[in-house]
Formats: C-alpha cells, sequence, structure tokens
C-alpha cells in the first residue's frame, strides 16, 4: 500500500547536524585538521597544558603556527571532531607511571604476591639508629624478601666483640656498614683490626662510606643546598647541620625531629649519594650469596 501521509518527519535521528556529529579524535601529531571558527588548516605538531587547559599548535602549509583549545570545533576533511589528547602521550605517561610503579625505592623490581622470607641467619650491622632508618627507607622492601635482617651496633669502638658475639660462619655472613671509613681516622684502624680477625675473617665484609654521619650521604639538593655546609671543630655536627638549616637544634629531641625531616625528603635512590649506594648493595649482595 501507499503511503498517502508520507513517513514520520520526526523518526530516526532528527536532531542530527548537517556534517553529522563530531567524532573523538586523538591530536595526534601530523594530523590535518581545521578550526572551524577561523578556517585555519593546519598538522598538529604538539598538545601541551598551558594555564590549565590543553592547547593544540597547528602549523600551517606556510610554516605558521598557531594554538587552539584542545577540543570541539574542528573538522577532518570536513567531518566535525573533538581534538583529544594523543593517546601515544597518555599511553607514554601511563607506561611510566607503571614502571615506577614496579619499582622499589632502592631500583629493584618490585615483586608482588611474595611473602618475606623467614629471616636468615646473615645479617647487615649498622652503626646506629639513622643508618639502619635510612636503610630500612630504601631497601627495606628488598631486605625483607631476601630474608636480611638489619641490626645496630652503637658505634664500632669494639667491633671485634661484637663480631665474636654473632660467631659469623658458613650460613651465617656478617655485613658491617662503618661511617666516615677513611684513611688516617681512627674507624680505618678499628675496622683494619676486626677484618682480620680469626677465624671469622671470611665471613665477615666489613665496607664504609666517607661521610662524616649517614646524614650526609642525602644529596644536598634534597635540602636545598648545592653541598652540604662545614661545620666548624668543637662544634656538634648534626646540632651544627640543623643551625644551618635555620631548624630547632638545642635538645636531643630537636635532633631526632631534624632526622625525620631529613629522611622525608629521601624518596628513592636517587635521592642517596652513590659511594652510601655502592657499599649497602655491596653489602646485600654478600650476605645474600649462596
Amino acid at each position: 500500500m501507499t503511503d498517502r501521509y508520507g513517513s514520520d518527519v520526526l523518526s530516526g535521528d532528527w536532531r542530527r547536524p548537517p556534517r553529522g556529529r563530531s567524532v573523538p579524535t586523538a591530536a595526534e601529531p601530523g594530523l590535518v585538521v581545521e578550526d572551524v571558527e577561523t578556517g585555519w588548516v593546519g598538522a598538529v605538531v604538539r598538545v601541551e597544558k598551558a594555564g590549565g587547559v590543553h592547547v593544540v599548535h597547528l602549523e600551517d602549509r606556510r610554516g605558521r603556527l598557531k594554538a587552539f583549545p584542545l577540543g570541539p570545533g574542528f573538522l577532518i576533511d570536513g567531518a566535525p571532531v573533538v581534538l583529544t589528547p594523543p593517546e601515544a602521550a597518555q599511553n607514554a605517561r601511563l607506561a611510566t607511571a607503571r614502571a615506577a610503579g614496579s619499582r622499589t625505592a632502592s631500583g629493584s623490581r618490585a615483586v608482588s604476591g611474595v611473602k618475606a622470607k623467614v629471616a636468615s641467619g646473615s645479617r647487615i650491622f649498622v652503626e646506629g639508629r639513622h643508618d639502619a632508618e635510612l636503610v630500612e627507607k630504601v631497601w627495606g622492601d628488598d631486605l625483607r624478601i631476601e630474608g636480611v635482617v638489619v641490626e645496630m651496633l652503637d658505634g664500632v669502638d669494639d667491633l671485634e666483640g661484637a663480631i665474636r658475639d654473632f660467631a659469623p660462619g658458613p650460613g651465617r655472613r656478617m655485613g658491617v656498614l662503618v661511617d666516615h671509613l677513611v684513611p688516617g681516622t681512627k674507624e680505618s684502624a678499628v675496622v683494619a683490626r676486626a677484618a682480620a680477625l680469626k677465624p671469622y675473617a671470611a665471613h665477615v665484609l666489613i665496607v664504609g662510606h666517607p661521610f662524616v654521619d649517614v646524614w650526609q650521604s642525602v644529596r644536598p639538593e634534597r635540602l636545598g643546598w648545592t653541598q652540604w655546609p662545614v661545620i666548624p671543630r668543637g662544634t656538634s655536627w648534626k646540632h651544627g647541620i640543623l643551625r644551618e638549616l635555620g631548624w630547632p637544634h638545642a635538645t636531643q629531641a630537636d635532633v631526632a625531629h631534624g632526622w625525620k625531616r631529613i629522611l622525608g625528603t629521601v624518596r628513592t635512590y636517587a635521592d642517596l649519594e652513590p659511594s652510601l649506594l655502592g657499599r649497602v648493595e655491596e653489602l646485600i649482595d654478600f650476605v645474600t650469596a649462596p
């Protein structure tokens, strides 16, 4: 039968614009688009964020550049599009974030779903609480996976006695990190004697960093300095550092709080000096070797 009244003019997508609806399109470099308002035609050069707004830069055939707000108002071959941030850039950012998330603070590949091992017989010893807290913050995840415990010595004056008490041997290695281990110091003489102590020498590794205190192994840039200041002899080094920072420094509680603030600036191994990084990694390798 013939429909004497014709088709329903309201059926279908009657609100559809003559050129069609805008299609979301990633503003990948090289994509040629036309700005509806100005008629500017150009290839996408880059997309960036300026003043909290994404902006797309278009280069015309004469090499001239012009910036437009990213979003609706563009045509590709006469069809309307909504320009969105380039997928390649988004994917690169996502990949970077995922890569960062898959690393521990020490830079090792993170292992998920693995429980910490029962503590092994081997140990790493450090001089004091601040050393232990720094090692825990950067290498803690790695050490738990390996089952390695960090213990404190309270100084190295009686390092030989500490070695005898621990009694290292096969399957029970002892790694020691010493502060300010440089030639001619008291520490170097103590370490020389302890490293040769029989019958433990083969199962002990003693290494050190050159810094007056482990605080100094934090890169000075993290505290707004280009280098750590020199504290005059006769002045408590830690108190002097806190004074240089303009932080409270009169009491031991001030020192403890100051260290917490310094430690808080350390995010990953990249915030520490290589001369400490290498020594700690050396100790971990030694105490975890088969």
